[in-house]
């Protein structure tokens, strides 16, 4: 088995290992938020900007935080996060934030038992290695890689789940995208 088929079937089982009634709550969440947040660290981080730029293409009102143009959370807001480990303290900080400001906290983690789940409104797990477990793990992929490649995986099945929900299209989406380039 080569390497790409080997790093494939490593994503696909993840994927299949996805909760789909967590991964509905989840949409239920991002659909329903009048402002979304998004933040996580390193790569994680590069993904969540990858998601928000989709979310911004649905038409929802989405920014990363440390932005420039970050909005204030509040109530009937979403914070979303990603920490693979579990527990980051930069991530569990602004999820205290979030909550006490009285916005819904979604958090993406590969060790649920790990994360700070009393400020999470809902936890969606993506069971693969992080780097808390990549000595001697399982996946072929460096430190974190295949945690990171699911969340892209994730991210663009919610986005196709998101755009039927909200009643876009590929052309109402294709509209939001810049033409800056």
């Amino acid at each position: 088995m080569g390497q790409y088929t080997q790093a494939l079937n490593e994503l696909g089982r993840v994927a299949e290992a996805i909760d789909p009634r967590a991964v509905d709550r989840s949409l239920g969440l991002i659909a329903g938020a009048g402002r979304i947040l998004a933040y996580g660290c390193g790569r994680e981080g590069l993904q969540l900007r990858g998601l928000a730029m989709r979310l911004h293409h649905l038409g929802l009102s989405v920014a990363m935080q440390g932005d420039m143009a970050a909005p204030p959370l509040g109530p009937g807001d979403l914070f979303l996060c990603s920490a693979g480990p579990g527990d980051l303290s930069t991530v569990t900080a602004l999820m205290r934030v979030a909550h006490d400001a009285g916005a819904q906290v979604l958090l993406l983690t590969a060790e649920p038992d790990k994360a700070p789940g009393r400020w999470a409104t809902q936890i969606l797990t993506i069971p693969a290695q992080t780097m808390a477990r990549d000595v001697g793990g399982a996946s072929m992929l460096p430190m974190g890689s295949l945690y990171e490649g699911a969340l892209f995986l994730l991210f663009e099945i919610m986005v196709l789940e998101l755009r039927d929900r909200l009643g876009e299209t590929m052309e109402t989406m294709r509209a939001r995208h810049t033409n800056m380039e």
